[in-house]
């Protein structure tokens, strides 16, 4: 899945090898005994292992990435993720460039991704997201989130 915005549909290509390695990547049968930690996947891409435990959605924020897509994928566990698109939305703090992170405020409605084991979704750098949300209740959560290099078309 991808969401997004007509008008902007064009500006990524999404089958450039740099997505192709990171799918190839997921599809790793090890995945559920990685470690927690960084993994390199091709120049330029890094796969992070995360374990941890959702939160309520009331307890987290939006966010965006300026420079890479996120490709989250779960391994085991499930969660939410609130997602909408960037445009019209007011800063909570300014952009840290040494983080490539921003977070916003939460608008009066937004989407939800459900993600089980063995489902994705790609967020492009105008998509603000909200990851780790609990669903029914708290849930252990294997993830990997996969940082692709936002390269525009020319």
């Amino acid at each position: 899945m991808l969401y997004n915005q007509i008008s902007i549909h064009d500006r990524y290509d999404l089958r450039s090898p740099r997505f192709q390695e990171s799918f190839r990547f997921l599809a790793r049968t090890d995945l559920g005994t990685l470690p927690e930690g960084t993994y390199p996947v091709c120049p330029g891409v890094t796969a992070y292992v995360q374990l941890y435990n959702t939160s309520p959605a009331e307890e987290l924020d939006l966010e965006t990435h300026r420079n890479y897509f996120d490709i989250q994928y779960v391994v085991s566990g499930e969660e939410g993720v609130g997602v909408i698109p960037l445009a019209g939305l007011k800063e909570k703090t300014q952009y840290n460039p040494d983080r490539d992170i921003q977070y916003w405020q939460e608008p009066e409605h937004t989407g939800m991704v459900v993600l089980r084991p063995g489902e994705y979704v790609v967020l492009p750098p105008d998509m603000a997201h909200k990851p780790r949300c609990t669903l029914k209740e708290n849930c252990a959560v294997r993830k990997i989130v996969i940082k692709v290099p936002a390269e525009p078309r020319n």
